[in-house]
């Protein structure tokens, strides 16, 4: 008796490969130029879902719930937040991002004039005297003019744009949240089925290069936005107690200014002198220079404490990429994803750095992970704070029994 066999599939030659992966290529280049518009809410479900899922395995582990009851109350919880945001300072806030632009278009404007008054005075600070009259401001004044104004103007109508689009941003809300929902409950409780992908013979090279960019975007992810929520509520209280205008509009630039090194903490300070210099309540009734020069005293001070004491603690360097090299990274994923892109430049840098060290070493055919893997997870974000306020509350507490 003939036993039969089963036919064997041909082999695709180079060129029949090369060609296939041209046209794939072709193929998914044209999808993502057609529906372009959709990468940034995709994106944004995927953080969303990637940020939610240990709180998900918290749930599930301590409150022994199911996997789908864990995601789901984390659900609920996000949409009757969002909601009470919305009801509560959503139109407030955005009143207060178009008068703070609005403020800041005049004080612009008024520019010249106040650089006039300047240039024509001497100044005396205790024993130092400033001498501005023997200097011409007004060509300083007009290049100021000539590179604020366009940018104040694209401001001033990309706000009116968004605060006439609140339906497509909400149906967009919509999107993202039922997308990262679907996204965290369909994984399983596994972060590897997040986004599944198999690539034969490179199982070992995915596994590795999924561990080490989920160590990025896990230390960058949560620890950055504590560090920007952070500076939104403590810019918050500072800014309401010193009595500047639109505090709160303020300290969320703030806050976003942690993502750009170098040129956001400067659009910040920039921004908080022409605010506090125009405003008329002065606090202490002091003159607009000193009431001025106290809000940027108090600034940079904050901003110091959070790059030298806050930031290295919570981040504690994991993404080692350079902050000169995050700022041009920053322009340049702004002009592919906007905003998004500028949030999470830091975390694509590194993410661009490891993919191309990885291809550079398998094109010259060297070890791809030439050093060992740490197996030891680092810190999570926060936790040395934690540990030093413990120990303050700590050493408070002992201080208290040995004085009984």
């Amino acid at each position: 008796m003939t036993q039969s066999q089963n036919p064997t599939s041909p082999s695709w030659g180079t060129n029949t490969k090369l060609v296939i992966a041209l046209t794939i290529v072709v193929i998914i280049g044209a999808l993502l130029v057609k529906f372009q518009f959709i990468i940034s809410p995709l994106l944004i479900a995927l953080l969303l879902a990637y940020l939610f899922h240990p709180i998900a395995s918290f749930l599930q582990r301590k409150l022994r719930f199911s996997w789908n009851a864990s995601v789901a109350v984390i659900y609920v919880i996000v949409i009757i937040l969002l909601l009470g945001l919305l009801t509560l300072g959503g139109v407030g806030l955005a009143q207060q991002v178009q008068s703070l632009v609005t403020i800041v278009q005049d004080a612009i404007t008024t520019l010249p004039q106040l650089i006039a008054s300047v240039s024509g005075k001497v100044y005396q600070f205790g024993p130092f005297t400033v001498d501005f009259s023997a200097l011409d401001l007004k060509a300083f004044s007009s290049q100021v003019l000539g590179m604020v104004q366009p940018l104040l103007s694209r401001t001033g109508t990309l706000l009116s744009t968004i605060a006439g689009s609140a339906a497509n941003f909400l149906g967009w809300t919509l999107f993202v949240i039922l997308v990262s929902y679907f996204v965290l409950a369909e994984s399983g409780g596994l972060r590897g089925q997040l986004v599944p992908m198999d690539f034969p013979g490179y199982t070992h090279d995915f596994e590795r290069l999924t561990r080490e960019l989920g160590r990025t975007w896990n230390a960058f992810l949560r620890g950055q936005m504590i560090i920007f929520f952070l500076a939104i509520t403590v810019y918050s209280i500072v800014l309401s107690v010193l009595g500047v205008h639109y505090a709160l509009s303020l300290a969320f630039l703030a806050g976003l200014a942690r993502f750009v090194p170098y040129v956001g903490p400067a659009i910040n300070w920039t921004v908080l002198v022409l605010v506090s210099y125009f405003q008329v309540f002065k606090l202490f009734n002091l003159s607009p220079f000193y009431y001025t020069l106290l809000v940027l005293i108090i600034a940079l001070i904050i901003d110091q404490i959070f790059d030298n004491i806050v930031s290295p603690r919570i981040l504690s360097d994991a993404l080692k990429v350079h902050p000169a090299a995050v700022l041009v990274a920053a322009i340049v994923a702004a002009n592919l994803f906007g905003l998004l892109g500028v949030v999470v430049a830091a975390p694509i840098l590194a993410t661009a750095t490891l993919l191309w060290k990885y291809t550079m070493r398998k094109m010259l055919d060297l070890d791809p992970w030439p050093e060992a893997e740490i197996h030891q997870s680092p810190p999570p974000p926060g936790s040395r704070i934690l540990v030093s306020i413990r120990r303050f509350f700590r050493t408070l507490s002992l201080n208290r029994n040995k004085e009984k």
